[in-house]
């Protein structure tokens, strides 16, 4: 292992972007070869299909003195969030980034970050991006409603489209990294850490290869992790609405009491009886339903299985 202090960790987690890397990785590794500190590069496959070892190797003879390159390939496909966590896991450096490696997280703007950590003392400097054009309306009405329902001004804040890129002091990855979790949500985990952060903005550059693994689906299922493993508003708003419906059930049924007995009208019974139990039973099961995902959150939990596994590493500072 390089025995050098390590001034810069950058972390890049991969799923079948080998394409993307290799043109990304001689730029990032360019760039590191003008910082007057020793770096580090730690690519983590997080269960490629592709030829990422192949790019790995490629890109060692571009491999300025300054600078470790490590790949780190998982057994198989345990998500993004497991591959940042152990990027941090790994990560030397004192100061730790995170980019991803298609090439849509600007190199210039990294720059911008570790010159801003230094002159303004922050613990973390974090990049948010200005616009989403690209994306569809819903898209981003989705996104804001997500952000707008997270918020929790009296503990944390999450900052909308403040991502992964950003740049770390050494106690604050040590921060996030005592966080046990498996279910783990990385903005909440970012914001709920705290320490004195600075947001600067970016424009995502386009992918340099291949295409975006994210889709509707896939963002809907980080939202519902981030939601039951983050909050627990969901389940003091189903406590309200069932006080709000036994409520309406009351007035209701004193109202049908008066109705018949003191004026003698006909209770219109089966369209009313069959509207409420329908109404009724779907609620009940939306709420089992958002229930079991807490409960399954917690199953997650007990069971405590390592975050992912890890098949193989390869490090240049060390002989093969």
């Amino acid at each position: 292992m390089n025995a050098q202090k390590i001034g810069l960790s950058i972390i890049l987690p991969i799923y079948n972007d080998a394409k993307a890397v290799g043109q990304f990785l001689p730029q990032l590794l360019a760039f590191t070869a003008q910082l007057a500190m020793q770096s580090e590069i730690i690519m983590i496959d997080d269960g490629s299909k592709d030829n990422i070892v192949e790019t790995y190797q490629q890109n060692l003879m571009l491999k300025p003195s300054n600078t470790t390159l490590r790949l780190i390939q998982f057994s198989r496909n345990f998500g993004k969030e497991a591959a940042l966590t152990a990027g941090l896991t790994e990560s030397r450096g004192e100061l730790v980034s995170m980019m991803d490696a298609d090439g849509q997280h600007p190199i210039a703007i990294l720059a911008q970050m570790l010159t801003a950590i230094e002159s303004n003392n922050v613990d973390v400097v974090a990049a948010v991006q200005e616009s989403r054009e690209n994306e569809s309306t819903l898209a981003r009405l989705l996104k804001k409603s997500f952000y707008c329902f997270m918020q929790d001004t009296h503990r944390y804040h999450l900052t909308p489209n403040a991502g992964d890129f950003r740049l770390m002091r050494r106690k604050v990855v040590d921060a996030i990294l005592q966080l046990p979790e498996r279910q783990r949500f990385m903005k909440g985990l970012y914001a709920w850490v705290g320490f004195s952060t600075l947001f600067i903005p970016f424009q995502a550059d386009i992918r340099q290869a291949g295409k975006s693994k994210f889709n509707y689906i896939s963002l809907f299922e980080l939202a519902l992790v981030g939601i039951t493993s983050f909050s627990q508003r969901p389940l003091r708003w189903i406590s309200r609405i069932g006080m709000i419906i036994s409520l309406i059930a009351i007035i209701y049924g004193i109202y049908i009491v008066f109705d018949t007995l003191i004026f003698g009208k006909d209770l219109a019974g089966w369209p009313t009886l069959a509207a409420g139990i329908m109404f009724s039973t779907g609620l009940q099961l939306i709420c089992l339903g958002l229930i079991g995902e807490y409960i399954g959150r917690i199953y997650e939990e007990v069971k405590q299985r390592p975050l992912y596994l890890i098949n193989q590493e390869w490090d240049s500072s060390e002989p093969q």
